[in-house]
């Protein structure tokens, strides 16, 4: 049933959040750390575990799958209550902090780009040399 997919969310997101108080309060920050992506990830391996188990109905199924869907929309929405304006006066440690995690994550794509090519096409300079004088006409 559908239903029980919802009340495994709700499972999901009272623990998240527990879990996120706890962090917050471990951190020193009287704010809740990390709550609804604790809950998603709680979320993802309950569907796993019921589904290894065989236990994971077409309603179970479909009451995560549709709760999963929207988490884009509640992590925008949560993002939105957050006080960016008040973060950027704090001082410009924020921008850093912020353009540091952008740099970083483009710096990364880029590696594992590199990093997946085959071997073989990596250093082919000498054959796309080869190709391109054969188009142009220029080889022998």
């Amino acid at each position: 049933m559908t239903i029980f997919g919802v009340a495994l969310l709700a499972l999901c997101t009272l623990l998240g959040a527990l879990v996120g108080e706890v962090l917050g309060v471990a951190l020193g920050v009287k704010t809740n750390v990390g709550g609804v992506g604790i809950a998603m990830m709680l979320l993802i391996a309950a569907r796993v575990w019921l589904m290894r188990k065989g236990a994971l109905s077409h309603g179970l199924k479909l009451g995560i799958e549709f709760w999963a869907a929207l988490y884009i929309p509640i992590v925008v929405a949560m993002a939105a209550i957050q006080n960016v304006v008040a973060a950027v006066r704090g001082g410009p440690v924020v921008l850093i902090a912020g353009a540091g995690g952008v740099a970083l994550c483009l710096a990364a794509t880029a590696l594992l780009i590199r990093m997946s090519r085959p071997r073989e096409t990596r250093h082919d300079t000498a054959q796309e040399a080869h190709a391109a004088r054969v188009l142009s006409g220029a080889a022998e």
